[in-house]
C-alpha cells in the first residue's frame, strides 16, 4: 500500500503546511478487505482544530477572501482537472481504505472531479436580486460567504461528499476545515495535496484527521466556525446541531434514510429490476440513500420477488481490489451491527442471499446480501436503517396503502415510483415525504446538478447543485435611499 500513498498520512494540513498533530498521537487505518493495517493517521485534537480554524480565518482575511469569484472558479476547475487526471490513483486509495469495489471507487473519483468542475463554473454565476420598492429607493441583495465552514465527512463516500460540500463552500469564498472520518482518511488527504499543487491559497482548505468525539466535537463547538456541514448518523447529527446551536451557527445535516421504491402493476419490470437491486446493494448497502424497502403491488409481487431473488443469487462479495459486485463492510463493528439486524429477520422468509467468495480473506468484514420477503411495514428491518446489504420486500394493494407505508418511517431522503400512469406519477411525487423523488429511475445517475437532502430524521438543508451554493452563503439586503428626480432630492 505504501507505494500508492504519495503523501504522509500521519500529518494534518493546516495553513498550507503539513504538520504533526499537536496531540502527538496517531490511530491505525484498517483495510476492510483483509483486516490488515494500511497506515497510521493523525489523531488530531482540539488544539489542531483551533489552529486550523485560525488558519482558515487568515485565508478569509487575506488572498482567498479578496479573490474574485472568477479567480476562485478557475482554481476549482484546475483542481477538478487534476482529480480526473489522477482518478485511478484515487480509486486505488478509496478501494483499499473503504473496501469499495474498484469500479465504484473510480466512479467516486470521477464524481469528485465533476463536482469541482461544476462549482468552478458556477462560482461567478451566483447573483443577487434587485427588489422593486418605494419611490426613492434602490434595493438589492448580495450573496456573501459565511466565513469559516466546518465539514465533517463520513467514511462511506469520502470523495463524493468532499466534492459536494467543500467544493460548494470554496466556490462561495468560504475557507474550510475538513474533519474526515477516522475509518477512511486517505482520499481526503490526497485531495488536500492535489489542492495545494493546483494553487489553492494556504489556509483555504485545512484537514485535521481524528476521532469524532475529539476533533469532530471540537470543530462543531468552535466559536470561530460560521457554518457546519455534516453527513452521518442521526445521533451524531443531533449532537453536532446542539454544539453548533450554542454559537448560533447554521448546520446542514444529511443523515440516515429508509428509502422506498414503489412498484405498481403497470411498471416496466425489465427497466426497474436493475434499479431495484443496485440501489440497495451499492457500496454493500452503506449508502444513506440506499433503497432498502421495495414496495410491490400484489398483482406482480411474486414476479418481482422471483426476479430479485435470481439477481441476488448472482451477487458475489469479495476483496475491493478484485472488483466484485460488493466489497466488505467498513469495519468489524459495522459487520456486527448488520449481522444483528439480519438476526432480527430470522422470523421472516429469506427470499435469497448472495455469496461471499471462497477465497475472501478471513480477516475481512464480509456479509452476505440478504433479501427478505413478506416483511410487515412495522418490522425493525422495515423501519430502521441497517446500513448494509439488506433489502425487504413489502406487498401492497392500493396506491393509498403504498403511500402510507412509504411515508411510515422517521426518514425521508429518497423515494422512487415505478408506474406508466402519468397522473399517479404526479400524485405520488407530491405526496411522498422525501427530499428527492425519482420517476421510473433511481438516483438519476448521481446528479451533481440535483439538490440533495432530506426531511424528518434524514436531516435538513440541501447539498449539490446551485442550492448548495445558497446554503454556503448568507443573504444581505441593501436598501439605498437616493430620493427622486421629481422632488429634486438627488443632491
Amino acid at each position: 500500500m505504501s507505494d500508492l500513498i504519495w503523501f504522509d498520512p500521519g500529518l494534518c494540513l493546516i495553513g498550507g503546511r503539513w504538520q504533526a498533530p499537536l496531540t502527538g498521537q496517531h490511530v491505525p487505518l484498517v483495510d476492510p478487505s483483509d483486516g490488515s493495517r494500511l497506515a497510521m493517521i493523525a489523531r488530531g485534537g482540539g488544539g489542531d482544530i483551533d489552529a486550523a480554524v485560525q488558519a482558515a480565518q487568515r485565508a478569509r482575511d487575506g488572498d482567498w477572501g479578496r479573490m474574485t469569484a472568477l479567480a476562485r472558479g478557475r482554481i476549482l476547475t484546475r483542481i477538478g482537472q487534476e482529480v480526473l487526471a489522477r482518478a485511478d490513483d484515487l480509486a486505488q486509495l478509496e478501494a483499499r481504505d473503504v473496501g469499495k469495489p474498484l469500479t465504484q471507487a473510480r466512479a467516486d473519483a470521477v464524481a469528485l472531479g465533476r463536482y469541482l468542475e461544476f462549482y468552478g463554473g458556477a462560482a461567478d454565476k451566483v447573483h443577487g436580486q434587485t427588489i422593486p420598492y418605494q419611490e426613492g429607493y434602490t434595493v438589492y441583495t448580495l450573496r456573501e460567504a459565511h466565513g469559516v465552514t466546518g465539514h465533517i465527512v463520513p467514511w462511506n463516500y469520502p470523495m463524493q461528499i468532499i466534492g459536494r460540500s467543500v467544493g460548494a463552500a470554496l466556490a462561495m469564498g468560504n475557507a474550510c476545515v475538513l474533519k474526515p472520518a477516522e475509518e477512511a482518511c486517505l482520499t481526503a488527504l490526497a485531495f488536500a495535496d492535489i489542492c495545494l499543487g493546483a494553487g489553492l491559497p494556504d489556509g483555504a482548505l485545512n484537514v485535521v484527521p481524528g476521532l469524532g468525539p475529539e476533533a469532530g466535537a471540537a470543530l462543531s463547538a468552535h466559536p470561530g466556525v460560521q457554518h457546519i456541514s455534516f453527513t452521518g448518523s442521526v445521533r451524531t447529527g443531533a449532537l453536532i446541531q446542539q454544539a453548533a446551536g450554542a454559537n448560533v451557527v447554521p448546520v446542514t445535516l444529511e443523515l440516515g434514510g429508509k428509502s422506498p421504491q414503489l412498484v405498481f402493476d403497470d411498471a416496466d419490470l425489465d427497466a426497474a429490476l436493475p434499479f431495484l437491486v443496485n440501489a440497495g446493494i451499492q457500496n454493500a448497502g452503506q449508502t444513506c440513500s440506499a433503497s432498502s424497502r421495495i414496495l410491490v403491488q400484489r398483482g406482480i409481487y411474486e414476479a418481482v420477488k422471483t426476479r430479485m431473488a435470481d439477481a441476488y443469487h448472482a451477487l458475489d462479495v469479495g476483496p475491493a481490489i478484485q472488483d466484485r459486485r460488493l466489497g466488505p463492510l467498513i469495519s468489524a463493528r459495522q459487520k456486527q451491527i448488520v449481522e444483528g439486524f439480519i438476526a432480527q429477520g430470522a422470523d421472516l422468509p429469506c427470499a435469497a442471499m448472495g455469496a461471499v467468495d471462497a477465497d475472501a480473506p478471513d480477516g475481512g468484514f464480509y456479509v452476505r446480501p440478504h433479501l427478505f420477503a413478506d416483511v410487515p411495514p412495522d418490522h425493525p428491518l422495515a423501519q430502521q436503517e441497517v446500513f448494509g446489504p439488506v433489502q425487504v420486500l413489502i406487498p401492497f394493494d392500493t396506491e393509498a396503502e403504498a403511500l402510507r407505508i412509504a411515508n411510515g418511517t422517521d426518514y425521508g431522503l429518497v423515494a422512487s415510483v415505478w408506474t406508466e400512469s402519468g397522473a399517479r406519477q404526479m400524485r405520488l411525487a407530491r405526496a411522498l415525504k422525501a427530499g428527492q423523488v425519482f420517476i421510473n429511475n433511481y438516483g438519476a445517475g448521481g446528479g451533481v446538478e440535483l439538490p440533495f437532502g432530506g426531511v424528518g430524521k434524514s436531516g435538513h438543508g440541501r447539498e449539490k447543485g446551485f442550492e448548495a451554493l445558497f446554503g454556503f452563503s448568507q443573504l444581505k439586503t441593501v436598501a439605498a435611499y437616493h430620493g427622486s428626480v421629481e422632488t429634486g432630492e438627488m443632491t
